[in-house]
């Protein structure tokens, strides 16, 4: 019973992580709002996707149409995590040999789909730094309220640079404990020269109090202020910042400062993934 009771207190801890990211997300920039976005991480086994499948589940339990597309072409993990697979894929569309509409799957959510790619295409770095794939970006918002493309760790291939020069924003997650401050320097680096949209930072496998209060907050200097109950955690905030990663380098702080960002003042809320350690993908 105790078992089951900390299951759905860990299950309400990633609901409503979600749900704060995806409000940091639509308040990220109110003149210009975020409609689509990368999600990428400095290095792999971060748990971007399954950032990227929670943060979907909370805009589509809003009532928003939202669309996952596989773009770590080299990698495809979403169609695995989703449990669906499509006939066809991107290339497809892309080479106007299947219409949108035939390609994209719904999932098990209500107002959550699906575009998986092909396996084994070729070059995917010409293939989204190619027009047809930007026009193909922009075009999918007017089909969908929001647009999710979940793309290979950007300091292990250059594939998430240059899809954020087609999206509204980039989501850069980063595993606490885990990256160095120097790859997520590096990484903010490159999306940054390619000319994308830092909306901010997603930490995730933080430690996190499994109450009725699902938020840590900050003191002035910086530090965490903790309390007695803690679980492996994502951060839902765009606006989180690592608090002491493994590395030498940069500050990591200033990739939510870039932003605009101050952690000191604003809370940052956490969830957790799953029971124990999350599975990082």
């Amino acid at each position: 019973m105790l078992f089951k009771k900390k299951q759905a207190a860990d299950k309400a801890v990633v609901q409503n992580a979600a749900t704060t990211l995806f409000a940091n997300i639509k308040f990220a920039d109110v003149d210009n709002p975020i409609r689509s976005m990368v999600v990428t991480s400095s290095i792999p086994n971060e748990g971007k996707t399954t950032v990227t499948v929670d943060l979907a589940r909370a805009i589509a339990a809003s009532g928003a149409r939202v669309l996952l597309v596989e773009c770590d072409m080299r990698r495809r993990s979403l169609a695995n995590e989703l449990g669906v697979h499509g006939r066809s894929g991107l290339y497809s569309v892309l080479a106007d040999q299947v219409a949108l509409q035939h390609a994209v799957v719904p999932t098990a959510v209500q107002n959550m789909y699906f575009l998986d790619a092909e396996p084994g295409i070729p070059n995917p770095a010409d293939i989204l730094s190619s027009k047809r794939f930007k026009r193909f970006a922009h075009d999918l918002k007017s089909v969908y309220d929001y647009v999710i493309f979940d793309t290979p760790p950007v300091g292990t291939f250059v594939d998430a640079a240059i899809a954020s020069v087609a999206v509204d924003g980039v989501v850069l997650v980063v595993r606490d404990d885990f990256t160095k401050r120097s790859e997520v320097a590096a990484a903010h680096e490159q999306l940054a020269k390619a000319g994308g949209h830092i909306i901010g930072v997603v930490l995730n496998g933080c430690e996190v109090e499994t109450s009725e209060y699902y938020y840590a907050y900050y003191s002035k200097d910086g530090k965490r202020v903790k309390k007695n109950n803690k679980a492996s955690a994502v951060t839902a905030s765009a606006a989180s910042v690592p608090q002491s990663p493994r590395g030498q380098g940069a500050p990591v702080r200033s990739v939510a400062a870039h932003q605009g960002f101050d952690r000191t003042a604003m809370p940052a809320a956490r969830g957790q993934v799953a029971s124990g350690k999350n599975r990082p993908r």
